[in-house]
């Protein structure tokens, strides 16, 4: 297997395991809504997963554990990911800042930091704005 066969390989691992915390958020009210499946779809080509792959990970995303990254780049741009899924109903429901939080300390933020982070996304967050607004609202904080 080569050296870019690898990074593909982990790479598309990773992308599953995030679709995987996407759909776990949309499905955490018991109800996927039409506006949180059309965004699934939407992250699915973004992330290149695959209908069978979709499919399977819908199913049961359990199966998909969270799957850190070292970059903070990468990291801020899957809390963003993740914060798009869960206020597409313009909602947030306490079992998915549980969640959210769950999965910001398991992509590699401290306690502190994911804490102060979902505090100011829940401020600032519109569902609208780009990684970089993103990145810069946040240091602002």
């Amino acid at each position: 297997m080569s050296f870019t066969d690898l990074f593909y390989s982990g790479t598309h691992k990773r992308n599953l395991a995030h679709f995987a915390s996407m759909v776990t958020l949309a499905a955490e009210d018991g109800v996927v809504t039409k506006k949180e499946e059309q965004l699934l779809k939407i992250f699915a080509r973004r992330l290149n997963i695959e209908e069978v792959d979709y499919n399977k990970i819908v199913k049961d995303p359990s199966k998909y554990p969270i799957m850190p990254t070292n970059s903070a780049d990468k990291r801020l741009e899957r809390l963003m990911d993740l914060f798009k899924m869960m206020l597409i109903d313009k909602e947030i429901a306490e079992e998915e800042l549980k969640l959210i939080r769950r999965y910001a300390i398991a992509l590699g933020f401290t306690e502190e930091h994911a804490d102060r982070i979902i505090k100011r996304s829940i401020d600032i967050f519109n569902g609208e704005i780009s990684l970089d607004e993103y990145k810069y609202l946040l240091e602002r904080a």
